[in-house]
């Protein structure tokens, strides 16, 4: 198994998926909590909090992370990893940048700057049973990471002193310049006294009087290793001497096969020559190798990592082939395609039962990529969902366990909060991805956002997915093996009209029209000129007609639109129901429409379909017919903890009688046959509130998808599972 690019995906990149209970390893998320649940009782629920860099207690029972928005610095109990507890947050007043457990104690460095010009940070010593801060420290700049040697006798932080953003287009130098700190440690206790500043001035080739330290390693040897991510560069400092003992350019790459415009397409053919790494974490994979996560700042950014020896020469370069097989996960972050890509920030390495790995965390695509060190080229086994931006991680190798700090808080805008996630190595299945892409004549074929389903008239297994607005330069219709484990995207059908990609369409609905081609619902937004309207395309994808909403229904519209189509009957007696996504002005409180158009006579009609109360709002995300009864998903807009209607109803077919627009509707009664939410927590992440498909094979085998929202504000994760409706008549 290798690293390299294939044209297929391969067993190579997720063996793991389809190997029996025997085989290697997996990782495996367990659980996650939500660093909300540490937020102090004094504290508003919808406080922003974050679990930026992550740490465990020497017994491995003890998760503190560094929470800078909240001013402190959570604990977790991880006694029972798949149960983990909250042990509160210690405050400060300042901002934790970063946490280091060691003996009894965690050490936290904290930005106390009044601001970009006069830095300032103090080393504080927090007991971990009893949450008391018993010492803190001068380190006289603003400080950024944070370790310690493995034989516990010192230190390392990077003071950073970072620059203002606004201030010359972010450009350094920007004094004052930052250092690196030493201090000793004696039972986990820093001696203040000992602190030493080590001058990295005068080394770097960019802005050489304005070192920027940015994250700090150690290695066996008590070397500390230090990347200055402004300056493209890396130094290593002998602890005894507090000294420089080599530096080197973290150097350029020539990066091929990627995505540089943020155009709605997902295309991996362009090309960057010259792009600086500006490397941020570092990690020592032995004495003599170490290991970057390029993710960039102002100038730079090369989409992966690379490994060094100690002289600077490069042993592997990853370049954009993590990218590309993100992309094949549908957790590439097209958005971010002009600037830095994935953005490689975090990492960790550890040794698991012989086997050393090393992890890299891409904050963009919200994914831990896990590898094995073979000395040579890495090897790629497993990619992993976290939450919405990873930062940091930290390994367990005695208990098998490993965790992931996801920065992100959405709360206050109805959003998932900051979580951190727990994984362990076992034996089995990865669980994660349960959806992936095959290339597509020895391209990357990209996806995400999957709105809609259906499955295929003659093939078992065999289903057709459409993507929504998100990517709305390429409209598509995918096609999904479900036989394969994980799941696979075998083919795609672009949308077209007039052999030309078919823009601004909002595709939310699929359905077969029975002549080889589909009908696609498209919602609309009449402020942005994009009409609610129903597309038939041929097998090629060409649409073949548009079918406008009657403007006695458009009277009473909103901007949410169609969510669902399907059929009933054939041929002439073919009937299409749409399922609208939430009220219309038109609409009684507590219910929506199902819209209903015969191709046939061009006539359009509807019922009402009452929808339950929750918190939050309540709507349709998809409809489709099976034997004597439509099936609908009706859910809740909430995530995680607040989710809590995410459910499968049904209407007998014999009951949709449809009334004439602008007249009186009849309601139809539905019957509940599933809720999902189980299904959602299945995962061990946050309950995802867009469930938005939901179909059946010719077998009868019932499979539904969430949406990803294109990696929006998103943890990236695509659930696409199997349904089971035993017991349903």
């Amino acid at each position: 198994m290798t690293f390299r690019i294939c044209a297929a995906l391969t067993a190579a990149l997720f063996a793991s998926a389809a190997a029996p209970a025997s085989a290697e390893q997996v990782f495996n998320r367990i659980a996650s909590f939500p660093v909300a649940g540490n937020m102090p009782a004094d504290k508003d629920k919808l406080t922003p909090s974050s679990a930026e860099i992550v740490t465990a207690s020497e017994d491995g029972m003890t998760l503190i992370y560094s929470d800078s928005p909240l001013g402190a610095i959570g604990l977790i109990d991880i006694t029972d990893p798949k149960a983990p507890k909250a042990l509160g947050a210690v405050t400060f007043k300042g901002e934790p940048t970063s946490v280091a457990a060691v003996g009894k104690k965690v050490l936290a460095a904290v930005n106390t700057s009044e601001s970009y010009v006069k830095p300032s940070g103090m080393l504080a010593v927090v007991d971990i049973a009893t949450k008391k801060v018993e010492l803190t420290c001068d380190l006289g700049g603003q400080p950024d990471s944070i370790a310690v040697s493995k034989d516990k006798t010192f230190a390392a932080i990077a003071i950073e002193n970072e620059r203002d953003e606004k201030v010359n287009d972010g450009a350094i130098p920007q004094m004052p310049a930052g250092d690196l700190v030493i201090v000793s440690l004696k039972d986990g206790t820093p001696d203040c006294a000992s602190i030493k500043h080590v001058d990295m001035k005068g080394i770097a080739e960019i802005a050489p009087e304005d070192p920027e330290p940015e994250f700090v390693a150690i290695n066996d040897n008590g070397e500390i290793a230090v990347t200055m991510q402004e300056n493209n560069h890396i130094a290593i400092i002998d602890s005894k001497t507090a000294k420089v003992v080599a530096h080197f350019s973290a150097g350029k790459v020539d990066l091929e096969g990627i995505d540089t415009k943020s155009d709605g397409q997902l295309s991996f053919t362009d090309k960057q020559a010259g792009r600086l790494r500006e490397p941020d974490a570092i990690k020592w994979l032995d004495n003599n190798r170490l290991i970057v996560a390029n993710e960039g700042d102002w100038k730079g950014g090369a989409r992966g990592f690379t490994i060094f020896d100690r002289t600077g020469k490069v042993l592997h370069e990853a370049g954009g082939s993590l990218e590309r097989a993100v992309a094949r996960l549908g957790h590439y972050p097209e958005g971010r395609s002009r600037a830095k890509g994935i953005e490689p920030e975090g990492m960790e390495t550890a040794t698991f039962n012989g086997q050393k790995y090393f992890f890299i965390l891409a904050e963009r695509a919200s994914i831990v990529a896990v590898y094995k060190d073979t000395g040579a080229e890495p090897q790629l086994m497993q990619i992993l969902p976290s939450g919405i931006s990873p930062e940091g991680a930290v390994a367990i190798p005695g208990r098998n366990l490993f965790a992931t700090a996801n920065e992100l808080d959405l709360g206050k805008d109805g959003g998932a909060r900051s979580h951190v996630m727990i994984y362990q190595l076992e034996e089995g299945q990865a669980a994660y991805p349960t959806l992936v892409s095959n290339d597509v004549n020895g391209n990357v074929l990209g996806w995400g956002a999957l709105s809609g389903l259906v499955g295929d008239a003659e093939k078992d297994g065999i289903v057709y997915a459409v993507n929504d607005s998100y990517y709305g330069m390429q409209p598509s219709i995918f096609t999904i093996d479900t036989t394969k484990k994980p799941a696979q995207i075998t083919g795609v059908t672009r949308i077209t009209r007039n052999g030309q990609p078919a823009q601004k369409l909002d595709i939310e609905g699929i359905a077969l029209d029975g002549k080889g081609g589909f009908w696609l619902a498209s919602e609309g937004d009449s402020a942005k000129l994009t009409p609610h309207a129903l597309y038939n395309v041929d097998a090629k994808g060409e649409i073949k007609s548009e079918i406008a909403l009657p403007a006695e229904l458009l009277a009473g519209e909103n901007r949410y639109g169609f969510e669902g189509v399907t059929t009933v009957g054939k041929g002439d007696d073919m009937v299409l129901w749409m399922a609208v996504q939430r009220e219309w002005k038109d609409d009684p409180k507590g219910t929506v429409k199902l819209l209903s158009y015969k191709p046939k006579s061009k006539e359009w009609g509807a019922v009402r379909y009452p929808i339950e109360k929750s918190e939050g709002w309540v709507g349709l995300s998809e409809i489709t017919a099976r034997g004597d009864y439509v099936y609908l998903i009706e859910r809740d807009n909430l995530v995680g903890d607040a989710a809590k209607l995410k459910k499968l109803t049904r209407v007998a077919i014999a009951d949709l009688k449809p009334g004439k627009i602008g007249g009186e509707l009849p309601t139809v009664k539905k019957e509940e046959v599933h809720d999902f939410i189980a299904d959602l927590k299945r995962a061990n992440g946050y309950v995802a509130d867009k469930l938005e498909g939901f179909t059946f094979d010719k077998s009868g085998k019932a499979f539904a998808v969430t949406d990803n929202d294109g990696v929006n504000d998103s943890s990236g994760e695509t659930l696409f599972f199997t349904v089971d409706l035993k017991g349903t008549n």
